[in-house]
């Protein structure tokens, strides 16, 4: 590394092992350059939280996480913005971290997208300023939004689109 000027950042720098079901849990490192890197149970790449049961339950805290610090943020300007103004805040701020990577999480059961669904309903009471217990249902088609994992199933089948019509990327292309 050393002769390409390329030197290891121990801050940065995560080891993920995924081991097979059956075998046992092996502490694992590796030396690179007289640095030791040791496995970890999970690592972040492009801001996606990887996990070593590739379950994304962290990917999805941290998602949640973040976007319940946002929409607390936002809350706390509430009262100086119009309700326009408050969506386009949570659209820009909040949505396109719950649409980022979200088609990775494709084939998880409901129950573990729940934490990010949560944080859409609690993002659409924010834009019309209700109150916690109001149904959210009718705000989610006021706002055009659809549940999260309608976005999951609708950005897969668009990919899968744009890819059988060769109109995509030339990545996407097969």
């Amino acid at each position: 590394m050393a002769s390409h000027h390329l030197k290891l950042s121990h801050d940065k720098t995560e080891l993920l092992f995924m081991p097979y079901k059956t075998s046992p849990l092996q502490d694992l490192s590796i030396t690179i350059d007289g640095t030791t890197v040791t496995a970890s149970r999970s690592a972040r790449n492009l801001e996606m939280v990887l996990d070593d049961q590739l379950d994304f339950k962290e990917h999805i805290r941290a998602t949640a996480r973040s976007c319940r610090f946002l929409l607390y943020n936002i809350r706390r300007n509430r009262p100086y913005l119009t309700t326009h103004s408050t969506q386009l805040l949570v659209q820009t701020m909040v949505t396109s971290r719950l649409d980022y990577c979200n088609s990775l999480l494709a084939s998880l059961p409901a129950c573990t997208i729940l934490p990010l669904q949560l944080v859409q309903n609690t993002a659409a009471r924010l834009v019309f300023n209700l109150p916690k217990f109001s149904h959210v249902t009718p705000l989610l088609r006021s706002l055009h939004w659809l549940p999260v994992v309608a976005r999951i199933r609708f950005k897969v089948l668009t990919l899968a689109y744009t890819a059988a019509k060769r109109s995509g990327p030339s990545n996407y292309r097969t």
